[in-house]
């Protein structure tokens, strides 16, 4: 059987030691594992067994959809879903137990009326914005939510939470005014005779700010390997992207490569196409700025990055149909890592790992056994 032309291998054993470690880290807190975007392309069913295997108490989807997914899926842990667009109907979350965050009096109603139809109690989290300025209610509104949510008979409040904005740039003092007005966002809900648990931590403050780990902490990317802070965790990266040489062939120089023409041979050289390009998830922006590992050490990647297609310079090195090409991985051996794509490229590894969720690209699981 032919190699998949484009393939991402998720090594869910490495998935297994991050969140033991991380829940370690935090070892009087529970740990939610946040599996939102499909397991930030890992796959979130897979992604969310193994982390539960590991420790993770809790898991985390951003939409009510994914959250009934897992459980369809069989999971069973406490769920927190916490954004959908007004109007959502949270009836089947209430059914199936998925904890809902809550920023207004407004989503508050809805919850509420999706319990009444439920015929049961709904579990939710007061979201409180304590400086991100996205979701969560307002600091001004806050003392209102609070006391409807103390005075809604169908609804529990488990917790009150934020989210935090630069907690990834350690020391940076947002980070302590956002700890502030959270701590002032509890002794309200206190006041209004509620006693929630209270979590805030993303993955860069369950590695740098054990002061912050309270109930619960929310380790997103962490558990996938990739650390957002410059501090050292020992953390395994989960996902290689690789494929396979389809075509080996030898140029003169003087020959250029790829659309544009943009690179020329110096020398008479060994060329490698890559049946891989970005519509499988390689950024154009490589063009001329990438490096794959092929048979045994990095080379270039020259020309430019095609729709379907990139194209490897081995110099004198002999290299022949199917052989495999690691495109991103764990970086151990030298070879390329998401983080340096997303340096390259002017944007983060977040974006280069929850992008390689295409059409082409097979998803396949290591370390399925635990």
């Amino acid at each position: 059987m032919a190699a998949p032309r484009a393939e991402v291998v998720i090594d869910l054993d490495n998935l297994r030691h991050n969140v033991a470690h991380l829940d370690a880290l935090a070892s009087n807190a529970d740990t939610m594992a946040i599996v939102k975007a499909d397991g930030y392309g890992h796959g979130a069913v897979e992604v969310a067994r193994a982390a539960v295997e590991a420790g993770a108490t809790w898991l985390g989807s951003c939409s009510l959809a994914e959250a009934l997914a897992l459980r369809a899926a069989g999971l069973t842990v406490p769920i927190l879903a916490w954004l959908d667009p007004a109007g959502t109907d949270y009836t089947p979350g209430v059914e199936q137990d998925i904890d809902l965050s809550v920023s207004s009096t407004t989503q508050l109603k809805e919850v509420a009326a999706a319990a009444e139809k439920a015929g049961r109690t709904a579990r939710v989290h007061l979201k409180i914005d304590t400086g991100l300025s996205r979701n969560g209610c307002p600091v001004a509104t806050w003392p209102e939510l609070v006391e409807q949510a103390a005075k809604t008979t169908n609804v529990e409040v488990h917790s009150i939470w934020s989210h935090l904005a630069v907690a990834d740039e350690v020391g940076h003092p947002a980070t302590d005014a956002q700890a502030e007005r959270f701590d002032d966002a509890y002794r309200e809900a206190l006041a209004v005779g509620l006693d929630p648990r209270r979590h805030i931590a993303n993955s860069a403050a369950v590695i740098t700010r054990p002061d912050l780990h309270l109930d619960l902490v929310r380790p997103g990317i962490a558990i996938y390997g990739l650390n957002p802070v410059p501090v050292p965790a020992d953390l395994r990266p989960v996902m290689t992207f690789r494929s396979t040489v389809a075509l080996a062939k030898r140029i003169p120089a003087g020959e250029s490569v790829s659309y544009g023409l943009s690179w020329t041979a110096k020398s008479d050289t060994n060329l490698a196409l890559v049946p891989v390009g970005y519509a499988d998830g390689v950024p154009r922006s490589l063009s001329n700025r990438m490096h794959v590992w092929l048979a045994g050490r990095r080379r270039p990647v020259v020309g430019r990055v095609c729709m379907d297609q990139i194209v490897v310079d081995c110099g004198d090195d002999a290299v022949a149909e199917g052989d495999e090409v690691v495109l991103f991985g764990s970086g151990d051996k030298g070879e390329p890592t998401a983080r340096e794509w997303a340096d390259t490229t002017g944007t983060i590894d977040y974006e280069i790992v929850t992008g390689m969720y295409r059409p082409r690209v097979t998803r396949t699981y290591a370390g399925t056994s635990r």
